[in-house]
């Protein structure tokens, strides 16, 4: 029978799960804003940067756990890596919430609720995933997914910026929800590297 003489720190594992586990809340009340009257999106928005404070403290409690441990479950550079990719999802996720509440923006295009639902499917598979790391298994199937979703996101994000420009809607209006539809972009794009984060740890542990 084989010893570890360096047993790793496992907590590392369980932050990581909270951490994802702040994204699935934070798409939901997302999704949500899509769906409430305009009187409440305010409040939608409010439970969001709750969600993202939640985050934050995620976050900050993974690097306090990096900086007080001798021994870490894989490289330090790939942990802090990984803890500051998923909260710039829930960072870019919260600032589209708050882009819309504070441009005031009334009639949302139809093409948004597609970003926010592949947001949504990363963020719960993105959660499902990050309990595998302890096995570093059953992993490549995450990523793959995930990146045919940055793909669908990409796809959703040029019809939306096609519809925007061609609709007639005044210079405002269109930077406006340009600006929106940016960060959910770019949201997708944070869970993409996400992934690639997850598969270069893999990588190198395998």
């Amino acid at each position: 029978m084989g010893f570890r003489f360096t047993p790793k720190e496992s907590s590392f594992y369980e932050l990581f799960a909270t951490s994802a586990r702040h994204l699935v809340d934070g798409a939901h009340e997302l999704t949500n804003l899509l769906g409430v009257e305009y009187s409440e999106r305010a409040a939608v928005a409010a439970r969001m940067r709750d969600i993202e404070h939640a985050a934050d403290e995620s976050t900050h409690a993974i690097m306090r756990k990096v900086n007080s441990s001798f021994i870490t479950p894989f490289d330090r550079e790939d942990i802090y890596g990984l803890a500051s990719n998923l909260d710039d999802c829930m960072d870019l996720m919260e600032a589209a919430a708050d882009l819309i509440v504070l441009y005031r923006i009334d009639d949302l295009p139809d093409g948004i609720s597609a970003q926010v639902e592949v947001l949504a499917r990363m963020a719960e598979l993105t959660a499902e995933a990050m309990p595998r790391l302890r096995a570093m298994r059953d992993l490549s199937e995450y990523w793959i997914e995930i990146n045919r979703l940055e793909n669908q996101a990409d796809q959703a994000y040029r019809r939306l910026l096609a519809d925007l420009f061609n609709n007639g809607a005044d210079a405002i209006t269109v930077l406006k929800l340009k600006e929106v539809i940016d960060e959910l972009e770019a949201a997708a794009d944070a869970f993409e590297t996400v992934a690639h984060t997850v598969e270069s740890i893999a990588v190198k542990e395998s």
